[in-house]
């Protein structure tokens, strides 16, 4: 067995020596082969440093480094592209994912199971932010193909096979929650508790985690397109019946001033929904503008991993 484990870090220098030392604890623990990729995407506060001194002294280490932000999308993605263990495990650098489970997720998946996922229970989140993440994933599982579990993030481990089918999808706009559904294959998923960051602040707003939950709701399903169209006869419909009300009344009791305030309220109300609509097609179209580039996920600027990801692990595995 080879296990690779993909770690992307963003501005983690203050953790990541510590984070090392907990995570090659465990992997030493299983006594198999291993690796671990960092990719740092674009950090401004010294983490490539930090990782380029510890791949200085433990040759287990190998690491990335963008030439800008790139987003933790691109970093998983440029993980698993070099990674070339038998099972790869993708986790966070700042110790909210628990490295002591890793020999678990080795032990579920020597049962035959291609992904190993991880559920972060919500003890200790605020309410409001519980309420809503609940209320995005059953409106996401009503509309979306892929089915998404609630707490179910990026820390698993995926097998072989299952990482080849990842980089078969290449698409430029990437939610990988969707994608790890997608491919399907044997899953199982446990549970843990939440765990607090040990330093700084989580970077997820309110707003980067709309426009994250908005990536998903708009990646796997095309059900707002569709929806446009059902309000769109829906209000047809309702303005004919209206005209002929309309017709009638005037024929049964004479012309009358239309109520001015209805009229103001008819009129703004359905240049909103127009705005919305053309915003939801407009999203898709962006998305297939950038698709239509083709442009890579990322630049490279520093790196002591070899060109070739089917290369074996050689000299930098350790047993």
């Amino acid at each position: 067995m080879r296990i690779t484990l993909v770690v992307p870090c963003f501005n983690e220098v203050d953790i990541i020596e510590q984070f090392h030392q907990a995570v090659s604890h465990e992997l030493a623990a299983t006594e198999s082969t291993y690796e671990i990729i960092y990719v740092d995407d674009g950090s401004k506060d010294g983490t490539l440093a930090a990782l380029t001194g510890l791949a200085a002294d433990d040759p287990s280490v190998r690491y990335l480094s963008f030439s800008r932000n790139f987003g933790k999308e691109s970093a998983m993605l440029a993980g698993l592209r070099h990674a070339n263990g038998d099972a790869v495990i993708l986790m966070d650098a700042d110790l909210q994912h628990p490295p002591e489970l890793i020999g678990r997720m080795l032990d579920l998946h020597d049962h035959g199971f291609d992904q190993v996922i991880a559920r972060r229970t919500r003890a200790g989140d605020p309410a409001v932010r519980t309420v809503f993440a609940r209320a995005y994933y059953w409106m996401i599982n009503k509309w979306a193909e892929v089915e998404l579990i609630d707490g179910v993030g990026d820390f698993r481990l995926i097998s072989r096979r299952a990482v080849d089918g990842l980089l078969e999808l290449p698409e430029y706009n990437r939610f990988s929650k969707g994608l790890f559904a997608w491919i399907g294959f044997d899953s199982v998923v446990f549970e843990y508790e939440n765990v607090k960051r040990e330093t700084g602040r989580s970077r997820w707003s309110f707003r980067t985690l709309f426009e994250y939950g908005l990536d998903g709701l708009l990646s796997f399903n095309n059900r707002p397109l569709r929806a446009a169209i059902y309000v769109g006869l829906s209000l047809s419909l309702l303005a004919v019946g209206y005209a002929v009300w309309i017709g009638i009344v005037t024929a049964t009791q004479g012309v009358k001033m239309p109520g001015y305030a209805t009229l103001i309220a008819a009129i703004a109300g359905l240049g909103g929904l127009q705005m919305v609509m053309l915003g939801v097609i407009g999203e898709y179209l962006g998305r297939v503008y950038f698709e239509s580039k083709k442009r890579p996920h990322y630049l490279v600027k520093a790196t002591n991993c070899r060109s070739s990801v089917a290369d074996p692990l050689g000299p930098g595995g350790r047993a």
